[in-house]
């Protein structure tokens, strides 16, 4: 099993899942879908599935051109406000597509649809990948639009924290440098934070992936996920897990506020290239 991350917009994530021997493949978000289809021409797939996390226009906004592309294509997600859906799934359900087996997990709180895809193949030795969406993030989580403090609590600690240790975390943003800047906030102390916030910075720089993180990685780093400890209770002033986890959404949501963002429009824009005649050295 092949995972290839695209970077698209501004800070969001594809991925094109290969199953090696019979060169088919899934994507998880659909975002761009002419780069997409790049990438599978160039690695010579045969694309099969889009597995749609949530229904937001920067993870879906490609379902539909690329049903058009494909007619066959299958379309699987938990919403029935995603595009061109075609397979609505349910907690736990399997799938399969060649060697890889693909579990739903059924995550609401960020939308009330969201759903994860935890990925294996029998008889491999490479660790399991979880593909998060928007529920759980290198160093953070999502924010809570359709749902609870309650809810993402059950979704970062039994389901996605149930998951075995060495699983691989891809997940639908770059937010890796904001989010442990927010985490060294937390836990100034937490020498795990200090390094991995000092790596980031460093692939920040050279424009590289800082994905794929391990879920064991992020309970030792991710303050979400840690909610239990002292150092992290102590900086909310709260003591109950659920109360934890709603204090510290809190505080996240108004730290650092990021510069203004370029709307869908533009970052669709620069996609396709439209502001290159504007932007090329005389």
């Amino acid at each position: 099993m092949k995972v290839k991350v695209i970077s698209v917009l501004e800070d969001n994530y594809m991925y094109l899942v290969i199953e090696e021997n019979t060169k088919e493949a899934v994507v998880v978000d659909v975002a761009v879908p002419k780069r997409l289809l790049e990438i599978v021409r160039k690695e010579g797939v045969a694309l099969k599935a889009i597995l749609t996390t949530h229904h937001h226009w920067d993870h879906a906004r490609g379902n539909e051109e690329l049903a058009k592309v494909y007619p066959e294509l299958q379309v699987y997600g938990a919403d029935e406000r995603i595009g061109a859906l075609t397979h609505k799934v349910t907690h736990n359900e399997e799938l399969k597509f060649g060697d890889i087996n693909v579990r739903c997990l059924f995550t609401p709180c960020h939308t009330s649809g969201h759903v994860c895809y935890f990925m294996w193949e029998e008889n491999s030795p490479d660790a399991p990948a979880v593909f998060s969406g928007d529920t759980l993030f290198i160093g953070g989580c999502g924010k809570f639009f359709e749902g609870t403090a309650e809810q993402m609590y059950r979704n970062l600690t039994e389901i996605l924290g149930a998951l075995p240790k060495d699983t691989k975390v891809f997940c639908g943003h770059e937010y890796t440098v904001r989010n442990l800047k927010f985490a060294l906030k937390v836990e100034p102390e937490n020498e795990i934070v200090k390094k991995k916030l000092a790596w980031a910075k460093l692939r920040d720089d050279e424009d590289l992936p800082t994905v794929p993180s391990t879920l064991q990685e992020e309970f030792d780093y991710n303050p979400f996920l840690r909610v239990s400890e002292e150092s992290v209770q102590k900086f909310t002033g709260k003591t109950d897990p659920v109360d934890v986890l709603r204090a510290l959404r809190t505080e996240k949501d108004n730290f650092k506020k990021p510069k203004e963002r370029l709307t869908p429009q533009a970052m669709l824009a620069f996609e396709w290239g439209l502001f290159s005649p504007f932007m090329e050295k005389k």
